[in-house]
């Protein structure tokens, strides 16, 4: 599991905007922070790849570089995970996309999880990168994984979230049964009576682009 927070960086700077309440007031500078994160953690998980030496041909020679040669492919859940997504894309810019539509269902104290559309290419031995900004309980993780195996077996699953809360973590641990690798922003301390991750934000979709009736 990578930690982005484990070491400081310029990433705490766009963590601690998104968790500020006056300053996640600003919609687009939100949305900002979110995609520069994506951008950042995309960085980290490109040193995974698989890559090939392949000869460039200058103005004035060659040069032998060691560029990618997997097939990525995105998915994000809908509707929070958009800017997020959008930094990743800006690094994995040759990318197939797919779009999972997730959201927390409440009936009296039980919080599960609709998953109301999905589209996704073909996943046989690509790389999948699962983008969701919030993890809390990790069941909209799981049931939108497990929707997305249907498409095929990839050659590696990466989990990438910018706030993340350890009873999401040790739910991926304990229900899903294939090989992942798990990328976070940051982890926080817990998950509240609501299931909404403390300290976290709030909540990111309403954030980004105006409460939800």
């Amino acid at each position: 599991m990578f930690i982005l927070t484990e070491r400081p960086s310029i990433g705490n700077q766009f963590l601690a905007e998104l968790r500020d309440v006056h300053t996640q007031q600003e919609r687009m500078r939100f949305r900002k922070n979110l995609e520069r994160l994506g951008e950042l953690l995309a960085y980290e998980v490109s040193k995974t790849l698989t890559y090939q030496s392949t000869e460039v041909q200058t103005p004035l020679g060659s040069a032998q570089m060691e560029l990618p040669v997997d097939q990525v492919v995105l998915v994000a859940v809908l509707r929070a995970a958009l800017p997020f997504y959008q930094g990743f894309l800006n690094i994995f810019d040759q990318a197939e996309s797919g779009f999972i539509g997730a959201f927390r269902q409440e009936n009296g104290e039980k919080i599960g999880v609709n998953l109301g559309y999905h589209a996704s290419p073909k996943l046989d031995n690509k790389v999948l990168i699962l983008v969701d900004p919030m993890l809390a309980t990790g069941q909209s993780c799981v049931t939108a994984l497990k929707t997305l195996l249907e498409h095929g077996t990839p050659k590696a699953i990466h989990i990438a979230a910018a706030f993340a809360a350890p009873e999401g973590v040790q739910h991926l641990n304990n229900t899903l049964n294939v090989s992942y690798n798990l990328w976070l922003g940051t982890l926080d301390q817990k998950l509240n009576s609501k299931s909404y991750i403390i300290p976290g934000l709030g909540d990111a979709g309403d954030l980004a682009f105006g409460e939800k009736l």
